[in-house]
Parts: structure tokens; sequence; C-alpha cells
């Protein structure tokens, strides 16, 4: 899909605009926390849904994933400014199903710089949920943490009888740090029976700034020009996405038609030795959607195509010094379908049987650069890589009485793994030992996992409601943890998607991960759920087989016995199994704190995270585990302002790896206000974040690594990357 055939498009949709009467609902101050909505089916209560409502309150930059910020349980890994990375009680990434709109997307980079949710505009968002317990069979497999859908809005019909609708909305913000700025535009028009709507945004930053200085003005090895003490090297980015959607209605079936496309010139990543230098994708995503006599029907068939690149952004420079820099290509095309029905047997009983399929395809080549170490040849670091999954699977959904409710499900999935010869730049010894070792094994992989579930929920009254879970969850390895096949220094350090600086091998000899993990949820609240809540879920999850890292060992300098006993610094590790223990609770809640007639409600919300996790095989902690954090906040409303002030607080993290010579950081605390006023068709945000200019390092940041030869051994050890300083907010939209 071009440019100019959706911004034509655009055009189209916004001749048809005019000015609308309706108002802005007001919105009430209980929606900063996360409400959970019933369904027709059961939705366990680690379950969160987020509604556009509440999303209008918490959009304000680039990045889809930070909207997950205040779900019970999920905290984000550091990346670059509009792709950072969700986690789910300790596990990340690829451990997660991540679906924007129904698409199973796979992130086509060796450093997971394009993951799913980078693909969709917080200003499209129309919903998010998030299963941060246990995850049903249908919400997804090849997956062990939780599940996170995004979608856009559901396509809008005018009533039977009224004029055909049209209704738009334009939106901008602006933040000071960083000086990131954007813009968004969506307009429908729509009869009873067929919708047409656009979306584009644009954003738009420099390099921001931390709360104060935390290296030197000028590194030793210094990049292509010079930055400040506090300036974060590597964080500057600009992304474009638009997407353009077409739904016929005919009574109870819905018909729907989306394509999308985003283009990011560059994004820097102050935790990649590399940084994005484009990335262009294209999805075409048709679904239906139908009710019969005897239940739902819903059927979609989706497919991605990504172009991706990477190398050396303004803030980095190469230190070969016989090469220009260093390019990189990826191409991934991935494909999908997916066919499910809820089938009503009784008042009693339902049944969601289901099938999936995904094809996906990779090619990862790096161009020869100059006329050293970095040619002739094309390094081909992941060759016609294969992955196809073909999953089914079956719930059964029980109502026995007004107190219990049963759920138990089964998926059986297949998962076909591939790749073909390899080569690297030369034939030094190195690459040539190592890709004659590749190419001599047989590289096919066929994985049977099989997924279960079981959900029991008691309701005493409708003040209390009580539930237990029980899941095993399957996750075969990905591409690059297989596949990826050379100890070259370079090499290795390009597969990293955990931001720590050090590099990694794949194994062939990986087996899947499998999850078992037991979660009981108590919910307390009032009894028409709009005074009070608190909500409690401890668990403790059990994984065999669970991919981990050590350090790799061989006859090559990179891998060599000082890489093994090395306690500081940067070191190569092989991805390998072994067992892992995780275990914690999440606690949410909100009360209200008074009731005034000059000055509005107030009301107290509040949520903690706890998460701690072993590998049970070496004794030792997990890497990237979130310490022990909470958010509180007190909300304000009067009249059409909404008014919050709210302390993040977050402990220090001392339990890190040692294999990976993890970096600690130290317990902070921030202070953030935030004010909205809705005012008929329009509405005005503006906030301050980390008021008190507070100097932190985010425990999931990773390592520093944004500025000078990043990918020499001169790479300055022991930087976390910090935080975001003090930031001014201002923004506006208005709807049509």
């Amino acid at each position: 899909m071009k440019l100019n055939l959706l911004t034509a498009a655009a055009a189209l949709a916004c001749s048809a605009l005019h000015a609308q009467t309706t108002s802005t609902p007001t919105p009430t101050p209980t929606l900063d926390t996360v409400t959970v909505t019933g369904t027709s089916l059961l939705t366990p209560l680690g379950t969160s849904n987020i509604d556009r409502e509440v999303l209008n309150r918490r959009r304000g930059g680039p990045d889809t994933t930070t909207l997950l910020r205040d779900i019970p349980g999920v905290s984000l890994y550091g990346s670059g400014g509009v792709s950072s990375l969700p986690v789910i009680h300790g596990l990340a990434d690829d451990r997660l199903r991540v679906q924007v709109d129904g698409m199973n997307l796979i992130s086509a980079c060796a450093n997971h710089m394009n993951p799913p949710l980078s693909y969709i505009d917080p200003s499209n968002v129309g919903s998010i949920q998030v299963f941060s317990g246990i995850a049903p069979v249908s919400a997804g497999g090849d997956s062990i943490g939780g599940t996170v859908r995004v979608n856009s809005p559901e396509p809008e019909f005018s009533a039977a009888g009224q004029e055909r609708l049209h209704k738009g909305q334009v939106g901008t913000f602006y933040r000071s740090n960083g000086n990131a700025r954007g813009a968004n535009l969506s307009a429908t028009i729509a009869s009873e029976t067929f919708n047409m709507t656009y979306s584009g945004s644009t954003v738009e930053a420099g390099d921001y700034k931390a709360g104060g200085d935390f290296k030197p003005a000028r590194l030793a090895a210094t990049g292509r020009g010079w930055l400040a003490g506090d300036e974060v090297g590597s964080s500057r980015y600009k992304s474009e996405n638009q997407s353009l959607g077409f739904a016929l209605r005919n009574d109870d079936h819905l018909l729907e038609l989306k394509l999308g496309f985003q283009h990011i010139p560059y994004q820097g990543y102050p935790n990649q030795r590399m940084d994005m230098t484009g990335n262009d994708s294209t999805q075409v995503n048709l679904r239906y959607k139908g009710q019969y006599q005897w239940g739902d029907l819903e059927a979609r068939v989706y497919t991605e195509d990504t172009r991706h690149k990477m190398n050396f952004g303004d803030d980095k420079q190469f230190w070969y010094a016989t090469a220009p820099g260093m390019p990189m290509e990826t191409e991934g095309k991935n494909t999908g379908a997916l066919i499910k029905a809820d089938i009503t047997l009784s008042e009693r009983d339902t049944v969601r049987i289901g099938s999936e399929y995904q094809r996906y395809r990779l090619n990862d080549w790096w161009v020869p650069s100059g006329t050293g170490g970095m040619s002739p040849n094309t390094f081909r670091n992941i060759n016609d890589g294969q992955r196809d999954r073909m999953d089914v699977f079956g719930e059964w959904e029980a109502h026995w009485n007004p107190h219990w409710v049963t759920q138990l499900g089964v998926r059986s999935g297949t998962v076909k793994m591939n790749t073909g010869k390899v080569q690297g730049y030369n034939t030094g010894a190195t690459y040539l030992a190592d890709a004659t070792n590749f190419n001599a094994r047989d590289h096919q992989r066929t994985d049977h996992n099989l997924d279960l579930t079981a959900l029991a929920r008691y309701t005493p009254n409708s003040g209390q409601t009580y539930e237990f879970g029980y899941a095993q969850k399957t996750r075969s390895p990905n591409l690059y943890e297989r596949f990826a096949w050379s100890t070259g220094g370079m090499a290795m350090r390009m597969v990293n998607w955990t931001g720590d600086g050090n590099g990694y091998l794949g194994n062939l000899d990986l087996k899947p991960e499998l999850a078992h993990t037991v979660s009981v949820t108590a919910d307390w609240h009032d009894h028409a759920e709009k005074k009070w809540g608190i909500k409690a879920t401890p668990y403790v999850t059990y994984i065999q087989n669970y991919i981990d890292a050590r350090r790799c060992s061989s006859s090559n300098a990179n891998c060599n016995a000082a890489n093994q006993t090395a306690t500081t610094g940067f070191v190569y590790l092989q991805f390998v199994n072994q067992d892992a223990r995780l275990y914690g609770v999440d606690i949410s809640g909100y009360m209200p704190l008074m009731m005034t007639t000059d000055y509005g409600s107030f009301t107290a919300t509040g949520l903690l995270n706890y998460v701690n996790g072993k590998n049970q095989t070496t004794g030792t902690n997990l890497y990237n585990i979130m310490p022990l954090n909470a958010t509180l906040s007190v909300v304000q409303q009067v009249a059409n302002w909404t008014n919050t002030a709210e302390v993040q607080l977050v402990g220090a993290k001392t339990d890190t790896l040692q294999v990976r010579n993890e970096l600690k950081t130290a317990g902070y605390g921030l202070f953030n206000l935030r004010t909205s006023y809705a005012w008929k068709q329009a509405r005005f945000d503006v906030g301050i974040e980390n008021v008190f200019n507070k100097l932190y390092n985010y425990p999931l940041g990773g390592a520093y690594v944004g500025q000078g030869s990043t990918m020499g051994t001169a790479v300055p050890y022991g930087i976390p990357v910090p935080g975001i300083g003090r930031s001014l907010y201002a923004g506006v939209s208005v709807t049509f």
C-alpha cells in the first residue's frame, strides 16, 4: 500500500466531514483505574479491559505500549521511543501473545526493534484487553505469559432511518523534553450498511534528557556530535502510521477490510549498539463476524510485509576504519488465518472451538561494507527462515448456578521451523568454521505443543468474587534463538532484544518452553462496583526448558576462558534450556476520599506489583525482573475538569543476573501532575511528568550504549539507561 494512495483516501473521507453538535462525555475519576467489564463468556478476573474513554486520558506519546503501564502485573522493557516491550509477571516479548486488530504480528529484527505494538499509534487505539493472569486457550497459543489484545475502534454505522454518518477527530501534542511533537487525524463516513474510516498520525522527537548528568559530557571514543552529560544519546525518533478501513454490515453480519502502512525513517536505541534507519510495513486484514441462532462465528485472514534496516545513527559511529558503516537488512512476511465459533449448547453450557494458522518467512542479511573484515560477501544471518504454526483449540464454559462458573480449555499446536545455508562476510577462520558447522546440520525442527487451562469462579454475593486457575502453556523458540549461528563478535552483538549490551548465539537443540501457572484472584467491592474495590492476585509459575543464557565456550576468541570468568563488562552468551520459577502478587484498588459541593469529588487509586524470578537449574536470578513497585494517585473531578496527582515508587533492583553482568539500579520515587478539560467537542490535556526532575535509572531500561564507537571494545560499561527528566506535556483534540 503506497503512502499517496492512503493520503488520497484520507482526502476523500475528510471531504465528507461536517461539524457535529454532540458533546464529549465527561469522564469520571474512577476511570483512571483499569475497568474490568463482563462479556457473554467468562472473562478471567486477571483480565483488564481498557475502553476508549480511559485511553483518551492516557495518550500523549508515540508508544502504544505505555498505555499498559497502569495495568496490574504489567511493566515495560525500555527500548526505542515507539517500541518498548510489554512484560507480564516477569515474562516479556515473544513469551507473550501480542495481537493488533486480531493479527499475531512478529518482530522482524534481531534486536526486536519493530515489535507488534509499534505498528499501531496510540491515537488509533480503541480498546485494550490484557490477560495478565490465566489466559484462556482461545486467547492465543505459542506463549507462556499473558495475552495483549490492542484494537482500533470498531466501525460505526448510521442508525436505521437516519442520515449518513460523518465524523472525525484531529489532535496534536507537544512534550518539552526531547522537543517531541505529533499530530493525528481520523475521519469516518458511513451509512446504515457501509463504513469507510481513515486514520493517520505522525510524531517526531529529538534525544531526551535525564534528570541530571549521568555520564561525561563527551566520551573518549566520541560519536559524530557533542552530547551533554544529561542527554540520552540515540533516543530520537520519527514515525508515520496510516490506516484505511472499509466495512459492510447486513443485519447480524459484518465484513471488514483494513489496510495499514507504517514508515519509520529513523529510531534511535540507547540500549542497542545499532539504530533503526528504516522500517516500512504494510498490513492487509480481512475479518468476518456473524451472529447465528446457535451462537457467534468469527473468521480472519491477514498478511504483513516488513522491510527493516539498521545502521548507526548520528550519536554512534563504527570503530572499523575501513568501513563506512554496518548496514543490515531484514525482510519478514507474515500470513495468518483464524476461524472460531462460540456455540450455545444450553443456558448452562457454551463451547468455543477454533483453528489458527500462521506462516512466517524471514531473511536477515548484511551487505558488505568497505574493504576490511566486512567484505566481500553478504553476511547471511537468517537465510530463508521458516516458522509455520497450526493450532486447534476448544473451550467449555458452564454456569452451574448463580455462584459457580467453570471454564476448561485445550489447545494443540504444531510448530515447524527451518532455515537455509548461511555464510559470513568472508572465508576467515571464524566465519568459515561456524558456517561449515551450521550448514552441515539438519535445520528442520518440529514441535508438538499442548496448552491446558482450568478456571473456577465463585461468587458468594454481589460484593465479592473469587477465582482459581491453572494453566499449562507452551512456546517454541523464535528463529533467532534457534538459528543465530556465528560466534563473531559483531554477529553475536546483533542478536540482542534484551538491551543488556551482550552478544548472543543461537542453539539448534533448544526445546519449547513449558510453563505451569497457578493463580488465585480475590475481588472485593461495593454491590454496584462504583464506589470502592480492591483486587489481589497471587500467582506462581514453574517453567521447564526456560530459554535462558550461559557464557558461550569455544576456541573462538570471543568465547574463551576470559569470557567465562568476566564479572564486569559485556560478554558473549548462548541460548540454553534451563528450568525457572516465578511468583508474585498484583494488588489494585480504588476508594472515594471525599465529595464536596465546591471542589467536586476526590478518589484514591492504588497499584502494587511484586515478582520474584529464579533459575532453578543454576540457582541464580532471572534477568530483568522488575522490583517491587507501586503507583498511588488522587483524582479530582469538578465540572469538566479532571485533575490527577500521582506518585510512582520503585524499589532498588539488587537481585541481578551475574551471568549477563546485569546492572543494578537504585530505588526512586517520581511525582506527576496531570489535568484535562473536556468542553463540547474539544479536549485539552496538560501535565508535568517527573515534576522534581529526578535523576533515576529505570530497572528494565538496559545498559547505555547510545553514543560513541558502540561496536568496539571501548564501549563504556556500568551505565544504565536513565529515565526521562522533567517534561511538560500539552495536547488538544477536537471531534467533528
